[in-house]
C-alpha cells in the first residue's frame, strides 16, 4: 500500500508520503499539506526528504497507519523512519518521525511534517499562536516570529492551530521539550531540535480537526489531552498538597524591594555617577509601609520582596546569604516576616538559581551549564555582573541547603519566587558530571519548586511555560506578545486572547500590574488597561506598595472577583459587536464578565 485514504469520526484523510503530500477534508474544506520536510544541517545545508526507500501499510485495532523510510540525505548516513496514522475512534491525524545515524552536530533542526497549506482570505480565518497569553493573527496578517521556541517566549505551550471557514485544528507537539515553530509565508512549520548534539528519539506532531472550530476549541482540545494524559494540576489539587495555597486565593500582589547594589562588572554600573549604584530601604520601614496599607483596608496580600541578600538584589546567587546587613539583617527580616504574618499578609521573596555569579561564595565553573566544546554561557547584564548558569541538575541541592538557612535564622518564608524558571528557554548541559537534556532541565526546575511546596511555602516563578506549571502556583504575570517584546508603549503584535487561560484558568494566579485609568505597561498594548485585563479575565492586581485610598479600594474590588473564580475553569471568551474592543469571558461558575477596551467599563454577572 503506497497511499492510505481513510474516513473517521467525519474527517477524510489521504497520505501520500512518496509525494509528501497529506490531505484532510472537513465538513468539505479542504487542508494540504504539499510541501516536503527537510533536514537543515549544521553546516547551512538543507536537504529534503527524498522520495521513500520503503512504503508500507500498518493498521491495528485502533489505528489506520501507513509507514515509510527515507534514505540517502545528501551522502549522510542518516535515515528517517516516518509512522503516520489516523485514530479510528477520535479522527486525530498523528506523524511520528524518528531519525537515527545523524552525528553528534550534525543537524540543526528536522521539519517534519511538512506545514499545511493555509491560503484563508481576510476574514475567512486566523492563526492562533501561543505567544504569551495568546495571539491571533486574522488571515492576510503575517507574524513576525523571533525564535519560535516552545517553552519560551513565543511558546508558552506546544499548540498551534488554524482556522479557515469555520474549520480548523489544534496542532501539539506530542515530544515538546526538543522543539520550535516558523512562518513560511501563512504557513505554520513544526521543526525538531536536536537533544544533547542529536535527534536522539522520536518526534510526535498530533493534528485534531474539528468542522466547527476557534480559538476556544483549539483551547479546549488541548485541555483534554491535558486532562486524558494527567498533565493538568488544578489549583484544587495544589492546595490538597500544601493548604497554604489557599490563602493566595484573592490576594493583591505588593512587589517591592530591600536593596540593591550594583557591580563595576554590570552593564548597568553607572561610572558617572557612583552613588546611584547602591542603596537600600529596611525591612522596618518595609513593615511600616505594610502596616500603613492594612489600616487603608487592604484586608489580605502576597507580598514578594527582592533584594534581601547581603549584595541585594540579583547578586551574588545561589549563596546570598547573610541577609542585608544595612537593612537590618537576620533579625529585620524575621521582623518583616513575622508582620506580614499579624497583618494576614504572605511574606515571599525572590530567589534566583540559575543565574550563577563568580563571585558568589561557592563559585565554581565544574559546576557551571557547560556547551559541547567545553565552553560556558556569559553574561553581565544583571546588577551582581559577571555570571554564567548553574547546571539545573544542581540547582534543588542548593534550594534545599538555602532554605535549611532561613529556618535556623528564625526567618519564616511563606511563598518564594524562584526566578526565570517559567520564562528562560530550557537548558541542556554536556558536562560529564552532571550531563541534563531539556526535559531533565524542566524536571530540575519543578524538583525546585515541589521542594518549596513539600515545606508548605507557596511556589512561583516569572511567567507560565506549561512543562513547568505542574509544580507552579503564582506567576509574576504573563502578558501579551507585543511589537517591541516589553514594551511600555508598543501596539500588540497580532490580537491578543487568553489562550493560556482558557487552558489553565484553574491551574495558576496570574496576577496584572495596572490600576484604573492607567494604560500600557510591560507587555501591555499601549491603548489597553492591564487592571480591566485582570477583572475580565478573573485575575488579582498588584497593589502598589505607596497605594493610597482610592487604589487601595481599586484593588480590593478586583481581587473580590478573583478570588470567587480562581477556582474555576474559563470555558469561552468572545469579541462582542464589531471589532475586537469589546470582550466577554465566561466561567465555570456561571459568572459573565463583559468589558469594553476603550472605555474601561465592565461589567459582572452571575
Amino acid at each position: 500500500m503506497d497511499i492510505l485514504s481513510v474516513e473517521h469520526n467525519g474527517i477524510a484523510f489521504t497520505a501520500d508520503p512518496a509525494r509528501h503530500e497529506f490531505t484532510v477534508i472537513v465538513k468539505g474544506i479542504e487542508w494540504r499539506m504539499t510541501a516536503a520536510p527537510y533536514i537543515e544541517f549544521s553546516d547551512g545545508r538543507r536537504a529534503d526528504f527524498p522520495a521513500p526507500f520503503a512504503v508500507a501499510g500498518v493498521c491495528s485495532g485502533t489505528c489506520d497507519a501507513i509507514k515509510a523510510e527515507y534514505r540517502g540525505f545528501e551522502g549522510s548516513g542518516i535515515t528517517a523512519e516516518a509512522v503516520i496514522k489516523m485514530d479510528r475512534g477520535t479522527g486525530d491525524i498523528t506523524f511520528y518521525i524518528n531519525i537515527t545515524g545523524d552525528e553528534p552536530g550534525e543537524i540543526n533542526v528536522v521539519s517534519y511534517p511538512g506545514p499545511f497549506c493555509y491560503g484563508a482570505q481576510p476574514g475567512h480565518g486566523y492563526t492562533v499562536l501561543p505567544r504569551m497569553q495568546g495571539t491571533i493573527y486574522p488571515a492576510g496578517e503575517k507574524p513576525v516570529i523571533e525564535t519560535g521556541l516552545i517553552y519560551e517566549r513565543d511558546g508558552y505551550m506546544p499548540l498551534f492551530g488554524q482556522v479557515r471557514d469555520g474549520t480548523g485544528y489544534a496542532a501539539i507537539f506530542e515530544t515538546p521539550y526538543d522543539c520550535r515553530y516558523t512562518v513560511d509565508g501563512d504557513m505554520i512549520v513544526p521543526l525538531w531540535r536536536t537533544s544533547l548534539g542529536k535527534m536522539s528519539y522520536p518526534r510526535v506532531m498530533r493534528y485534531i480537526f474539528r468542522d466547527e472550530c476557534d480559538y476556544n476549541v483549539i483551547a479546549k482540545c488541548y485541555r483534554s489531552y491535558l486532562i486524558e494524559r494527567g498533565m493538568l494540576v488544578t489549583l484544587k489539587e495544589k492546595i490538597a498538597k500544601n493548604e497554604n495555597v489557599a490563602k493566595l486565593l484573592g490576594c493583591p500582589v505588593i512587589h517591592s524591594g530591600i536593596a540593591f547594589h550594583i557591580s563595576p562588572d554590570s552593564m548597568f554600573y553607572d561610572k558617572d555617577h557612583p552613588e546611584n549604584n547602591d542603596g537600600y530601604t529596611s525591612f522596618y520601614t518595609r513593615a511600616e509601609q505594610l502596616k500603613r496599607l492594612k489600616k487603608l483596608g487592604l484586608k489580605k496580600a502576597y507580598t514578594h520582596f527582592d533584594g534581601w541578600g547581603k549584595h541585594g538584589y540579583d547578586n551574588l546567587h545561589p549563596s546570598p546569604f547573610p541577609p542585608h546587613e544595612e537593612s537590618g539583617g537576620a533579625a529585620g527580616m524575621a521582623y518583616l516576616s513575622d508582620t506580614c504574618r499579624e497583618l494576614g499578609y504572605i511574606f515571599g521573596i525572590h530567589d534566583q538559581y540559575r543565574d550563577y555569579y563568580y563571585d558568589n561564595p561557592d563559585f565554581s565553573f565544574d559546576d557551571a551549564l557547560t556547551y559541547a566544546d567545553g565552553g560556558h554561557p556569559f553574561h553581565d547584564v544583571w546588577n551582581g555582573g559577571k555570571h554564567t548558569f548553574l547546571c539545573s541538575m544542581l540547582a534543588p541541592d542548593y534550594v534545599r541547603r538555602n532554605y535549611d538557612e532561613f529556618e535556623r535564622l528564625g526567618v519564616r518564608i511563606d511563598a518564594s519566587y524562584l526566578d526565570v524558571f517559567s520564562v528562560v528557554e530550557l537548558d541542556e548541559c554536556f558536562h560529564p558530571d552532571h550531563t541534563c537534556t531539556r526535559r531533565d532541565c524542566a524536571e530540575n526546575r519543578r524538583h525546585c519548586l515541589d521542594i518549596l511546596t513539600s515545606r508548605g511555602i507557596i511556589p512561583s516563578s516569572e511567567e507560565v511555560l506549561d512543562c513547568i506549571l505542574p509544580s507552579q502556583v503564582l506567576c509574576h504575570h504573563a502578558p501579551f506578545y507585543t511589537e517591541v517584546l516589553g514594551g511600555e508603549n508598543s501596539p500588540a503584535s497580532g490580537i491578543p486572547i487568553p489562550l493560556l487561560s482558557l487552558v489553565y484558568h484553574d491551574c495558576i494566579v496570574i496576577p496584572w500590574i495596572g490600576l484604573p485609568g492607567e494604560r500600557g505597561g510591560w507587555s501591555i498594548p499601549v491603548t489597553d488597561s492591564a487592571y480591566l485585563y485582570g477583572i475580565l479575565y478573573g485575575y488579582p492586581v498588584y497593589c502598589p506598595i505607596d497605594a493610597d485610598d482610592d487604589d487601595v479600594k481599586a484593588v480590593n474590588a478586583a481581587c473580590a472577583s478573583a478570588g470567587k473564580l480562581a477556582l474555576t475553569e474559563m470555558v469561552k471568551h468572545e469579541f462582542v459587536g464589531d471589532g475586537y474592543r469589546r470582550q466577554r469571558t465566561y466561567f465555570s461558575d456561571g459568572t459573565v464578565i463583559e468589558a469594553n477596551l476603550d472605555t474601561c467599563e465592565y461589567t459582572i454577572t452571575n
